[in-house]
């Protein structure tokens, strides 16, 4: 009897035993899976370069890295500080500090990848090739979004089509112009459904930023009358929150988004719609 008791304790201990170190192998302190990076991103150009270069990489490393694609500029960040990613990339440093301060969030950039020029495109059916052609009382297709008016703001005060008030800077709003000598009106709309304005026949020119350009078939370098140059501040950056921004699974991909090979894919397949920054933070 005492040797049949014995036995059994000796295949539960076993198994106990074998639970623990599976739980330990298949996930992290948190509870988490310990191989798996769930990073946020907008789907041109960022979920390419995760997808097409960066995941391979670290799935060679045992990393399982997954791309959840959104389609606006307010989920990754919430979706990051409720911790339901461990980081996202689609936004530059004027964007995540506006945010953190209007949503009392705390995170941080830890990787500078590309810069995307912002462009401006003529509508269809209008032939203006310069800033210089446009009509008076031009319509200008615009975002809602304060950071990016600010910056868009700023392209059109470049081209001598509006004059800001000093020191506006990139929190310039539409109410900062004071010399508006075409007398452009600006339509705003949410982000992603500026190249849809480009079919309004009401509209002369939209400012869409580059990600959104590109999925909709159009490239900057190509197809935009003017656009940033490489000097842009507005550096696009992974982002983490403060608890997790030096696990070695993001550091992990900081060196695969900064290395050569993610470099080169940009250069290639963007051909300057798309520019090369590789900043550590």
């Amino acid at each position: 009897m005492h040797k049949k008791l014995l036995a059994f304790a000796v295949v539960l201990l076993l198994a106990v035993g074998l639970v623990a170190c599976g739980s330990q192998k298949g996930q992290g302190s948190d509870g988490s899976s310990a191989g798996v990076l769930k990073v946020g991103a907008s789907q041109e150009p960022h979920a390419q370069i995760l997808n097409d270069v960066v995941k391979p990489k670290l799935k060679e490393e045992g990393i399982d890295l997954q791309v959840v694609v959104f389609q606006d500029y307010v989920q990754p960040n919430t979706k990051l500080y409720e911790k339901e990613l461990d980081a996202n990339y689609f936004q530059h440093i004027p964007f995540l500090e506006r945010t953190n301060q209007e949503k009392g969030y705390n995170l941080v950039a830890v990787a500078g990848v590309h810069i995307e020029p912002l462009g401006a495109y003529v509508a269809k059916g209008k032939t203006y090739t310069s800033a210089a052609d446009l009509p008076d009382g031009a319509q200008i297709a615009i975002t809602n979004d304060p950071t990016n008016v600010g910056r868009m703001l700023l392209l059109l005060e470049r081209e001598g089509l509006i004059k800001l008030k000093e020191g506006a800077g990139s929190d310039a709003g539409v109410a900062d112009i004071v010399d508006n000598p075409k007398h452009l009106e600006f339509l705003p709309m949410d982000a992603p459904l500026l190249p849809r304005a480009l079919d309004d026949p009401k509209v002369d020119l939209a400012l869409i930023n580059t990600n959104f350009a590109l999925q909709a078939g159009l490239n900057p370098v190509k197809d935009a009358i003017f656009m940033e140059d490489e000097t842009s501040p507005y550096v696009n950056v992974l982002a983490t929150r403060p608890d997790n921004k030096d696990d070695p699974k993001i550091q992990r991909l900081v060196d695969v988004l900064l290395s050569e090979d993610v470099k080169n894919y940009i250069e290639e397949k963007y051909k300057g719609a798309v520019v090369p920054a590789q900043v550590r933070y």
